[in-house]
């Protein structure tokens, strides 16, 4: 699984492309599918945003914000993202490649990265076992006084998550183009 989870780390931004151009390409957007598809997209973003702005890589083991919630807020933001986006597409085909694209790719990364924090901060372990790995709990698993502290716009800023919302404009735009003339 290691080196199959190294292989998965460096294709999945290109990945990302190609499915996107092959998202572009399935899409048959309506009106009603992209405003439906705006609300997990959205959402996807929000949790993105906030999670961007928790984490201090390599330096902390980032437990507050929405990692008081969920081990991986960034891939479970992306997740939502992609399901609003399969929302707009109204494409079936999307929706499995994006299941399968998650699974084979996201996974064995989530999975990679995990060993590599358990190897780096002592207290992941018992983080672990409070916070689930993907699915949201309902409560904070976080304990009081963590040290990762609270929101920071300049770490959002320094990750350049603002890139995943201007992707999200773009291919909001692109489908809405779509539509229109297609």
């Amino acid at each position: 699984m290691g080196e199959w989870s190294q292989i998965a780390r460096r294709i999945r931004v290109p990945l990302g492309f190609l499915f996107a151009v092959l998202y572009f390409w399935l899409a048959r957007p309506t009106w009603r599918s992209l405003m439906l598809g705006a609300i997990g997209v959205l959402a996807g973003l929000f949790i993105r945003a906030l999670a961007s702005g928790h984490v201090r890589k390599n330096e902390a083991l980032a437990t507050s914000g929405p990692y008081a919630y969920t081990r991986n807020p960034l891939y479970l933001g992306s997740l939502v993202m992609g399901l609003g986006f399969c929302v707009a597409a109204r494409s079936w085909w999307v929706g499995a490649a994006l299941v399968l694209m998650f699974a084979a790719i996201y996974l064995p990364v989530i999975r990679d990265e995990e060993a590599f924090l358990r190897g780096k901060f002592p207290e992941f372990e018992e983080y672990a076992r409070r916070v689930p790995r993907m699915v949201p709990r309902l409560t904070r698993g976080a304990t009081a006084g963590e040290a990762s502290g609270g929101f920071s716009f300049e770490l959002y800023l320094k990750h350049r998550e603002y890139n995943a919302l201007l992707g999200a404009i773009g291919m909001m735009a692109a489908l809405i183009v779509k539509m229109e003339l297609f």
